[in-house]
């Protein structure tokens, strides 16, 4: 038998209404403070960073697993997605340097301090319980949507939003988006950014969103001082959005702020844990727009989740932008002729410069 979650505080409350004896329930992060609990009895249950009256630990503590708050920055039994008010909730339009009073900038500065490979168990423990509680809540949300709808795009971070590729790369995903499919990345700049941004307008006129990347691209890179402004510039003019998408990024990466126009953000401490899960849940498929060694890095491990049917099926692997993808970074070619000669087998490609045909092939593959 599962353990049963209970993750949010209404959801406890309805609960405990129902029954005075609890066994295999998984609660996490809940305060039970405030709630009258004298006459109700728990029994194998997990308790993950919850807030508990003293005379109840006591009672707990034998035939129950309670995991205490760790008195780290950030919360290590997180029992939902990021929102970009969650990570930027002290960001101030106008004043860049704000930034630094934010969750996001306060976790790396802590992420840095205490070492990419930290040493110190306790620290060790808390990014693992931390990266373990992302993953539940995004697995979590990620069942609401068909498997075949939920679409990555892969690219380069360091694409300018002033660049003709960046437009394409939002217009393909608004595009999708309205399909119904479920846009995901990397969630950090560059082309990253651009699938939130073309997710964020789904259901506007494209007029909105050309209007919207021209006020980004007045602070084209991550490393521009306005960068983080520019995005916080758009939302004042455009600041609701009918549609989600989830961006997937990591503190190993943290000089990279991750975009606020990712509605949902499942960030990770372990990029290796971060990158294997956003390829392994593009189960409708994956578009790779240029980019370089990370982007490269991806196409294969790709591929081999698609060869060994890791997940049971093969998603299509579509290369936007045919000179890229030959020329300037062949690995086209060598990946198809490996799948010609059963070197690799199952794999799905296709080469494009059309927004069309991504769309047509992501249409026509099923699960």
């Amino acid at each position: 038998m599962n353990y049963i979650e209970i993750e949010n505080q209404q959801d406890l409350e309805e609960l405990l209404k129902t029954t005075n004896s609890f066994s295999k329930f998984a609660f996490q992060h809940l305060d039970f403070n405030t709630i009258e609990i004298d006459h109700i009895t728990f029994k194998d249950c997990i308790f993950l960073g919850c807030k508990i009256p003293n005379e109840l630990v006591c009672q707990l503590y034998h035939t129950n697993f309670l995991f205490p708050e760790m008195g780290m920055p950030y919360n290590c039994y997180v029992n939902r997605l990021y929102t970009p008010i969650d990570l930027y909730e002290n960001y101030s339009l106008g004043t860049p340097e704000s930034y630094k009073d934010c969750l996001d900038a306060k976790v790396y500065k802590h992420f840095i301090a205490t070492g990419k490979e930290a040493s110190d168990i306790k620290e060790t423990l808390g990014r693992r319980l931390h990266d373990h509680s992302i993953t539940d809540a995004l697995y979590d949300f990620l069942d609401q949507f068909p498997d075949d709808k939920k679409v990555a795009i892969m690219g380069g971070h360091s694409l300018s939003r002033a660049d003709q590729g960046f437009t394409d790369v939002a217009l393909l995903s608004k595009q999708l988006t309205e399909k119904g499919y479920l846009m995901l990345s990397g969630g950090g700049p560059g082309a990253m950014e651009a699938t939130h941004v073309g997710a964020w307008f789904a259901g506007k006129p494209e007029t909105q969103l050309l209007d919207a990347i021209s006020i980004l691209a007045e602070a084209p890179k991550y490393n521009d001082t306005l960068w983080l402004d520019k995005s916080f510039e758009v939302f004042e003019k455009y600041p609701e959005t009918d549609f989600e998408s989830v961006g997937i990024p990591t503190w190993l990466y943290g000089h990279e702020p991750p975009t606020p126009f990712a509605t949902r953000i499942a960030k990770y401490f372990a990029n290796s844990v971060r990158e294997d899960g956003l390829l392994a849940i593009a189960k409708g498929g994956i578009v790779f727009t240029p980019g370089s060694a990370g982007t490269i890095q991806e196409i294969f491990q790709d591929a081999t989740q698609n060869h060994y049917l890791s997940f049971e099926i093969s998603s299509p692997m579509i290369f936007l932008n045919k000179d890229y993808w030959t020329n300037e970074r062949p690995i086209y070619p060598l990946i198809e002729k490996l799948n010609d000669q059963e070197k690799y087998s199952n794999l799905q490609l296709s080469i494009t410069d059309s927004i069309h045909d991504v769309i047509e092939t992501l249409d026509g593959f099923s699960i």
